[in-house]
């Protein structure tokens, strides 16, 4: 019961916020309600200096939600879903190489080079971390958080293409990055004498294979029934069905459950809304999910700002988040260009594709979450720290500028 509490507590900040930035402010959702969270987490430490035990409470409250469970095994698949029940599934088509390897290839170049730039980086500020828990960070920065990308796109004018071209590869490097997440989670945790490379091949083809025919099988056993009945409140009960059972599967089964839900939104966003609905009951499935989106959006975010009392932090961290935050952009356009000119895929891009999908890669929860379920003994907290800082500067600085970056292009007369 006191997880109902607390969470309602959230519930109601997040709706005043949403209300207060509707009505005066007028800043993306997301954003404004990310800054919210990090005044009232201010505001509590500085209320903490009279009343420790008022600050303790409340910091107890925030670390019984755990932030990590409660976004990968709860929130993700409704926001996954729900992202990818919008995606044109035709434009998603004509961008199917860009997105398939930026998500796979983009990935894993995004890995390695983080993760080794940031290990000698630490040698070089006397602060040294071992390879693997580098690589790890590596791995958990490197996807761009779909929650995040998908709603300052919204707000963001820019070719349906290009759109296409960020969207749908943050909803599907999102899956991909968890599973190399956990590759190098075990190798940090056996120790890679303990690890035979067919292991991790064998690991990542599970995850990413079965997460997408787990998708498929169970999009398709909905689009079968949802066609043989026209009763708008058992078929967005039946979406749920999807979201709720198909995740418990990949988990029981270790497919990668993000792919899964991405795979299933998929496909009754697309040939579930045309040949299995009428009109009425496809809008209701639309409007309900937008809703659900909009809700768990607004709780992540302020869950984010608040999670600020929970990270700990030094002096020393800031200047390292900083730096990172640095070497993540540009390994951000690396992991993009090296690819895209290697494999020709810059010839059918518009002109600045690669600057506005790297501006607009922005960091979320996701990789907080997985920072957070990293163990003691991986310089969790150092590591959390670091993470944190990048997140909360993608989100301000990219996400409040993103707007402005793609009109200054658009002002040199060339088309974006």
């Amino acid at each position: 019961m006191e997880f109902f509490h607390i969470f309602s507590a959230i519930l109601v900040a997040s709706a005043i916020f949403a209300y207060i930035n509707q009505k005066f402010i007028k800043l993306p959702t997301a954003i404004a309600l990310l800054l919210a969270g990090l005044l009232v987490s201010l505001l509590v430490q500085l209320l903490g200096a009279a009343s420790p035990s008022f600050e303790h409470m409340v910091e107890e409250g925030l670390r019984n939600i755990n932030f990590s469970e409660v976004l990968l095994e709860f929130m993700l698949s409704f926001l996954l879903f729900a992202g990818s029940l919008h995606i044109d599934l035709e434009r998603l088509a004509a961008s199917k190489w860009p997105v398939m390897i930026f998500a796979t290839v983009g990935v894993l170049i995004s890995t390695v080079l983080t993760g080794t730039i940031f290990y000698y980086l630490l040698q070089l500020l006397n602060q040294p971390v071992g390879y693997t828990y580098c690589l790890l960070f590596g791995a958990l920065i490197s996807p761009t958080d779909p929650i995040a990308v998908l709603g300052i796109l919204k707000k963001a004018n820019i070719p349906k293409q290009l759109e296409m071209n960020i969207s749908g590869e943050s909803l599907f490097n999102d899956g991909v990055g968890v599973v190399v997440f956990i590759s190098i989670f075990q190798v940090a945790q056996r120790g890679l004498d303990n690890i035979e490379g067919s292991f991790i091949l064998e690991l990542f083809v599970k995850e990413v294979g079965g997460g997408i025919g787990l998708g498929l099988l169970v999009g398709y056993i909905a689009f079968y029934f949802m066609r043989r009945i026209d009763h708008y409140q058992t078929e967005v009960l039946i979406s749920l069905a999807v979201v709720m059972g198909g995740y418990s599967i990949a988990h029981y089964l270790h497919f990668s459950g993000p792919l899964a839900m991405v795979v299933a939104g998929l496909l009754i966003g697309n040939q579930g809304t045309e040949k299995a609905m009428s009109k009425q009951t496809a809008d209701y499935l639309t409007k309900f999910w937008e809703m659900v989106d909009e809700i768990l959006n607004a709780v992540l975010f302020v869950l984010i700002g608040l999670e600020l009392m929970v990270v700990p932090f030094h002096r020393s961290y800031i200047l390292v988040g900083f730096i990172t935050t640095g070497i993540v952009l540009l390994v951000r356009y690396l992991s993009l260009a090296i690819p895209s000119y290697g494999l020709g895929l810059n010839k059918t891009f518009a002109p600045h594709t690669l600057p506005i999908m790297t501006w607009g890669g922005l960091r979320g929860g996701i990789s907080i979450a997985l920072a957070l379920s990293l163990t003691p003994d991986m310089h969790r907290d150092f590591i959390t720290a670091i993470t944190y800082v990048v997140v909360l500067l993608s989100l301000t600085v990219q996400g409040l500028t993103i707007g402005p970056f793609i009109k200054r292009l658009a002002k040199r007369k060339i088309k974006v």
